[in-house]
């Protein structure tokens, strides 16, 4: 059952990214990747129609401050729906400039710099687990627009939204990767499979270079001692262009899945590439006439 209202379409639709995350950038954009669907049903849950959602009307000019934590153990949290998926410790610079986010930033920098992103496809609605950008630097411009860079902390599933003026506040659970029930085979370990994902990029970043003309050199340090579960949300980030599939990364509650579906789709984008460079050098462009 969807829990949060739909985002309604306002002049200015989505909060514009002004940058991407700059670690994101290690990574070589490779060919769109194809979303699927989550596996286990449970996290693409959807923002459902409510009139007047989150509208962009004239609203308290200072709203409540959020509590930190409910009765039943719920954290309020102000959530912020944009086209993109913000993984723990990712960052990302965001421009602000619609009023009711306007709004809800005057909130956050006078409280605990925390809100939600959830992910909002072209369809006006948005995931049920998102992930706290924690606000890290931030400039107010003259016109009240804001510019602000945000670092991702940990996960959360919407429980129940609280309110949806002036803008959207839920509240919401934790959500932290759970230890394998069972001893894993040989292999498929979370460290085997971290050792596998990172062997996979290097021979992504290789071949991606050859094609793009880039000149031949080694591959540093991906990993960069980061344990299995941050590694797989470092690889999840750069995944760029398929919002979608990193959306399933972000929902699961398995480190070693989510490295496995990683490796999956590395090892399809390396099989693409690799067939590309073999047709490139098979096929090598005509001297220029002059």
């Amino acid at each position: 059952m969807a829990l949060l209202p739909q985002i309604l379409h306002s002049p200015h639709p989505h909060p514009r990214l002004a940058a991407a995350a700059s670690h994101s950038r290690a990574f070589p954009r490779a060919p769109r990747l194809h979303a699927s669907a989550p596996r286990g049903g449970r996290g693409r849950g959807r923002l459902a129609a409510a009139a007047g959602a989150s509208g962009s009307g004239p609203g308290p000019s200072s709203p409540e401050p959020y509590p930190p934590e409910s009765d039943d153990g719920l954290v309020e949290l102000p959530l912020f729906p944009l086209p993109l998926v913000l993984f723990p410790d990712a960052t990302h610079a965001l421009h602000i400039f619609e009023f009711r986010y306007r709004i809800m930033m005057h909130t956050v920098l006078q409280t605990d710099l925390r809100f939600g992103v959830v992910f909002a496809g072209s369809g006006g609605s948005a995931a049920e687990v998102g992930c706290v950008g924690e606000v890290v630097k931030h400039e107010r411009l003259a016109d009240d627009r804001f510019f602000l860079i945000c670092k991702g902390q940990q996960r959360f599933r919407v429980a129940r939204v609280v309110r949806t003026k002036p803008y959207l506040v839920a509240a919401v659970q934790w959500l932290e990767d759970r230890p394998p029930a069972e001893t894993p085979a040989p292999g498929e370990d979370a460290e085997a499979l971290a050792a596998d994902v990172e062997a996979l990029m290097r021979d992504v970043i290789r071949i991606a270079n050859r094609l793009n003309g880039k000149p031949e050199k080694e591959v540093g340090d991906l990993r960069r001692g980061l344990f299995p579960t941050p590694f797989s949300f470092y690889v999840g980030n750069t995944f760029e262009g398929a919002p979608r599939e990193q959306q399933a990364l972000l929902e699961l509650e398995d480190t070693a899945a989510r490295l496995r579906r990683e490796r999956d789709t590395l090892r399809n984008t390396l099989n693409y590439l690799t067939a590309a460079s073999a047709v490139k050098d098979a096929f090598p462009p005509s001297p220029s006439s002059g």
